[in-house]
C-alpha cells in the first residue's frame, strides 16, 4: 500500500475514530519534556481509547488476540464465557467449615449457592449471583461478585485441566473466606485491563474492563490515534513511532518488564507514592515496584503459577545470551532479537493453543540445531534426543509441573535446563536464605523492610520475617520514628506489641501525627492503615478514648473502607455516643450492605434503645450472611434473654458451641441459663 493511500485511509476513518474517544492532547514537544521519556504516550495527558478503537486499523491482530489467554482473561459471567461442567460434578464440600457449594445457571445467569445440611435437612442457604468470570478457561475459571462496586472472590473455582470444581487457592484447610475475599487493585490490574478504582477503598471500583486489551502492552493510545488521524505516518521499517510503545522496539530489559508486570508474580512492593496503575510499557518496572521471592535451600524445583519471567532468567539459555548480547552489534529497531526474551518463543497476539510445539521447538533448534550457524552447543541430533517423541525440546527441558500456589493445574516450568529426576515425595522446605528482589539489583532498606512485612502479612506468618524487617527500621529516637512511622507501626502491629506503638505516639505527640504525618490519601491507603493500627493499639489495651481520633482519621483518609468506619463507630459506642455510632454503622451498611460486623453492632445499639424487633432484624441479616458469626449469635442469645425466652437463647448458644465448643462466654451464659430456668 502506497503512503498516499495509507494517509487517505486514516483521513477517511477519522470521523469514526473521533466518535469513539475524546480528550485533548498536549503539544508533542511538551509531552516529551514533561515525561523525560522517548515514548510520548507516557504523558499523563495521553488517555486510553479501548480495544474497539485499535481494531479499526489493526483488525487482523485483534481477531487473533481475542482468542489468547490475555484476551480471554476477564468477562461478565455467562454460559459462553464459562468453561465449567455443571450438574452433579458442580457440587463440592468444605469439611473444615461444613459448607456445601453448588454452581449452576438459570438461563444465562450464573449463581453459586452455599448451604449446610443436618442430615437431609438444609439448615442454612446463601445464594449469590456470579457477576464476573476470571481466567481464559485454559487453566481455571474463578468467579467474582460485586456489591455497590465492592468486588469479592467467590468460594468455587473450576480447574479446567482436570475438569473439576474445588475451593479456590487459599480457601483450603480451614481458610475458606467464603464470599469475603476482597479483590483489590493489585489483583484486578493483572487479571484485567486497568480499572477505574475508587481511591479511599480497598476493593471498590467504578468500572472494570472486560479483559486484557492492546493498551496493557502498548500503553495509552489517544496520542497515536490523533496523529494518525492528522496524517502523521511513520515508516516503522526504518525508524520508531514514539507516539505509542511497540514492545518489539524496546531493549530486552524493558521488554521483559512489560511481561514481568504480571508474569513475575510474587511479593510486589510499591515504591513510595506509586500504585498498581502507574506502570506503563516502556518504563522500568523497578521505578514502580520491586518484586521479591523467598529463597529456600534445596527448593529450586518449586515455583508459583505466574513466575515465568523469574524461572526463565534462571536458565542457562538466558544467561548465555546475556553474555553474548554484550558482544553483538545492537539492532536499534529490534534490540531484543540479540537476546532471549518472552517473545523469542511467544507471539502475544496468537494463542498458545494455535502456536503448536513445532514453533517452540524451531526456536530451540535455531541455537541447538546442529547446523554450522548454530550459536550454541548442538544437542538435538544426539541419540537420546532423537529417541524422544517428535524430538520435542519443550517436553524434556520445560516439563509440565504443578505450581505450589494453584492446585489441580500444571504449567510448563520456564526454567530451561537438563531434565531433572522427579522425586516421589515433596521435599521438606530447607533453610530460609532470604527475600530476593527479582527485578532490581539493590533495593533500598525501606523497600526491603516492606518486603519482609508484606511477606509475613500476606503469605507466610513466620516470625523471622518480622525480625528481618526490624533490622531495616531503626526507632532509637524521635526522628527515626517519624521517618519510619508507617512501617514501624505495621511491624509492631503484626508483632502484637501495642505498648510500643503507644510509646511512638507519646514520643511524637497526637497532634503532630494526626495533623502532619497522617494526611495523605493514596491508592494503597498506607497512612489510613497506620491510623487504624494505632487506633487498634489503644483500643486493644482498653483505651477507647485514645483510639477514637485515630479510627476517625483512618475513616477520613479512606472513607470507602468499611472496616475503618466500623471501628470508628465502635469507639463512639464505647463512650455511649450511641446516636453518632448508629449513624456511622448505617454509613457502612449504605456503602456495603453485607458487612456482618456493622449489622450486628447496629442491632445491639437498637436493642439498647429498647427496639428489640429492629435489633432482631439486624441480627438475622448478619446470620443470613454468616451463620457462624460468634458475636451475632451471642447478641441474638442476649436478645432472647432480654425477652426471657430461655429456650431460644439456649438453642442459639448451642449453635455457637457446636462450631466452637471452647467459647468461654457462651459456656458461661449457658451455665447461668440453668439457674434462670429453675
Amino acid at each position: 500500500m502506497r503512503l498516499q493511500t495509507i494517509i487517505l485511509f486514516f483521513l477517511v476513518t477519522s470521523v469514526i475514530l473521533l466518535a469513539t474517544f475524546c480528550g485533548t492532547e498536549k503539544d508533542p514537544e511538551k509531552i516529551t519534556t514533561e515525561t523525560q521519556s522517548p515514548w510520548r504516550n507516557h504523558a499523563d495527558s495521553v488517555t486510553y481509547v479501548g480495544m474497539n478503537v485499535c481494531k479499526q486499523c489493526h483488525s487482523g491482530i485483534h481477531e487473533t488476540f481475542i482468542h489468547t489467554g490475555m484476551g480471554q482473561s476477564f468477562d461478565t459471567a455467562n454460559s459462553s464465557k464459562s468453561a465449567g461442567k455443571f450438574g452433579k460434578e458442580s457440587t463440592i464440600y468444605d469439611k473444615e467449615k461444613d459448607f456445601w457449594y453448588h454452581s449452576g445457571f438459570r438461563g444465562n445467569t450464573m449463581f453459586i449457592t452455599e448451604f449446610r445440611l443436618d442430615g437431609r435437612d438444609t439448615i442454612f442457604k446463601r445464594e449469590e449471583k456470579v457477576d464476573y468470570i476470571v481466567g481464559s478457561g485454559q487453566h481455571t475459571n474463578s468467579h467474582m461478585y460485586s456489591v455497590n462496586g465492592y468486588f469479592f472472590q467467590m468460594p468455587m473455582t473450576f480447574y479446567a485441566q482436570k475438569g473439576q470444581w474445588d475451593l479456590p487457592p487459599g480457601f483450603e484447610n480451614g481458610y475458606n473466606s467464603r464470599f469475603d475475599r476482597i479483590i483489590g487493585l493489585e489483583c484486578m490490574s493483572c487479571h484485567n485491563s486497568l480499572p477505574s478504582f475508587v481511591k479511599g477503598s480497598e476493593n471498590k471500583f467504578d468500572a472494570v474492563p472486560d479483559g486484557i486489551t492492546c493498551e496493557r502492552c502498548h500503553g495509552p493510545g489517544s496520542l497515536h490515534v490523533k496523529e494518525k488521524q492528522a496524517g502523521i505516518i511513520v515508516d516503522t521499517s526504518t525508524t520508531i513511532d514514539y507516539s505509542i510503545v511497540n514492545p518489539g522496539k524496546l531493549s530486552p530489559e524493558l521488554q521483559f518488564d512489560v511481561c514481568q508486570r504480571c508474569h513475575l508474580q510474587g511479593n510486589a512492593v510499591l515504591k513510595p507514592g506509586k500504585s498498581f496503575l502507574d506502570f506503563r510499557p516502556g518504563m522500568k518496572l523497578s521505578d514502580v515496584m520491586t518484586v521479591f521471592m523467598p529463597k529456600y535451600e534445596g527448593a529450586e524445583d518449586q515455583f508459583i503459577m505466574a513466575s515465568h519471567a523469574e524461572r526463565l532468567k534462571m536458565s542457562a539459555c538466558f544467561l548465555q545470551t546475556e553474555k553474548q548480547r554484550a558482544t553483538l552489534p545492537e539492532n536499534t529497531l529490534h534490540p531484543y532479537k540479540s537476546a532471549l526474551t518472552c517473545v523469542t518463543c511467544h507471539n502475544p497476539h496468537i494463542t498458545v493453543k494455535q502456536t503448536g510445539s513445532n514453533t517452540f521447538n524451531a526456536t530451540c533448534k535455531s541455537c541447538h540445531g546442529g547446523s554450522a550457524k548454530s550459536k550454541l552447543k548442538n544437542c538435538s541430533d544426539t541419540p537420546e534426543h532423537l529417541a524422544t517423541a517428535n524430538n520435542n525440546c519443550v517436553s524434556c527441558h520445560m516439563p509440565r509441573s504443578g505450581s505450589i500456589d494453584i492446585p489441580h493445574v500444571t504449567v510448563h516450568d520456564h526454567y530451561i535446563r537438563r531434565p531433572v529426576a522427579k522425586t516421589t515425595s515433596e521435599k521438606p522446605q530447607g533453610r530460609f536464605l532470604g527475600l530476593y528482589a527479582i527485578n532490581e539489583k539493590e533495593p533500598s532498606p525501606q523497600i526491603k523492610a516492606r518486603a519482609y512485612l508484606q511477606q509475613f502479612e500476606k503469605f507466610d506468618q513466620k516470625l523471622f520475617f518480622l525480625d528481618s524487617a526490624a533490622r531495616y527500621l531503626p526507632d532509637g529516637n524521635a526522628q527515626q520514628i517519624r521517618s519510619n512511622l508507617d512501617d514501624l507501626v505495621q511491624l509492631r502491629f503484626l508483632q502484637r506489641n501495642f505498648d510500643v506503638i503507644k510509646n511512638y505516639v507519646r514520643v511524637l505527640g497526637n497532634q503532630l501525627i494526626l495533623d502532619s504525618l497522617l494526611v495523605q490519601t493514596s491508592f494503597d491507603n498506607r497512612q489510613a492503615w497506620t491510623a487504624y493500627r494505632i487506633g487498634e493499639a489503644f483500643y486493644s489495651t482498653g483505651d477507647a478514648a485514645s483510639a477514637e481520633p485515630f479510627y476517625k482519621k483512618a475513616s477520613d483518609l479512606a472513607p470507602f473502607h468499611p472496616d475503618f468506619r466500623n471501628k470508628y463507630a465502635l469507639s463512639l459506642a464505647s463512650r455511649k455516643a450511641n446516636r453518632e455510632a448508629r449513624e456511622q454503622y448505617q454509613q457502612v451498611i449504605n456503602l456495603y450492605p453485607k458487612h456482618v460486623s456493622s449489622l450486628t453492632s447496629l442491632g445491639y445499639l437498637w436493642l439498647l434503645e429498647g427496639d428489640d424487633v429492629k435489633a432482631e432484624s439486624y441480627y438475622n441479616q448478619a446470620l443470613a450472611l454468616d451463620p457462624d458469626d460468634e458475636q451475632a449469635l451471642l447478641n441474638l442469645a442476649g436478645l432472647y434473654l432480654y425477652r426471657q425466652n430461655y429456650v431460644l437463647a439456649e438453642k442459639t448458644l448451642d449453635r455457637l458451641l457446636k462450631r466452637n465448643p471452647k467459647h468461654v462466654q457462651a459456656t458461661q451464659i449457658k451455665a447461668q441459663l440453668k439457674t434462670l430456668k429453675k
